[in-house]
């Protein structure tokens, strides 16, 4: 479990700039966010690729700030933050907080992520407002 944490705080802070190592994770990996639900190595891919594709496209600026990861059991608990800025004249602001919960089967790889934020999609799309940006 150890190695899975160490590989975790190396990918999750530049997973908007460059690719995550998939050898952690199962084949038939469960993926859960507040829009996504899917299963697979390859969707998990796509949507890590989704990220970074988007990411570059509609922000001047885009992080993944890590606070925290806790490993107990077979539990995965990362702490994040993404803050970003719009490509947009009035120079919108993205801010949520969020945690991914990792499961890891006997073999020691990630089977199942969920991610939770701290608000639903639509209060994060509000931010993209001219109203809201400051």
């Amino acid at each position: 479990m150890a190695e899975v944490v160490k590989i975790l705080e190396a990918d999750l802070p530049s997973l908007f700039q460059r690719d995550i190592s998939y050898d952690i994770y199962t084949d038939d990996i469960y993926f859960q966010d507040p829009v996504n639900t899917f299963k697979g190595k390859f969707n998990y891919r796509i949507i890590f690729w989704t990220l970074r594709f988007h990411g570059g496209l509609f922000f001047r600026e885009l992080h993944f700030d890590l606070h925290d990861v806790q490993a107990k059991d077979d539990e995965i608990i990362a702490t994040w933050t993404v803050r970003g800025i719009l490509r947009l004249p009035w120079k919108a602001k993205l801010f949520f907080n969020g945690y991914s919960t990792y499961k890891l089967n006997p073999q020691g790889l990630i089977y199942h992520h969920v991610d939770t934020w701290d608000r639903p999609p639509g209060a994060i799309l509000k931010q993209f407002l001219p109203l809201n940006s400051a």
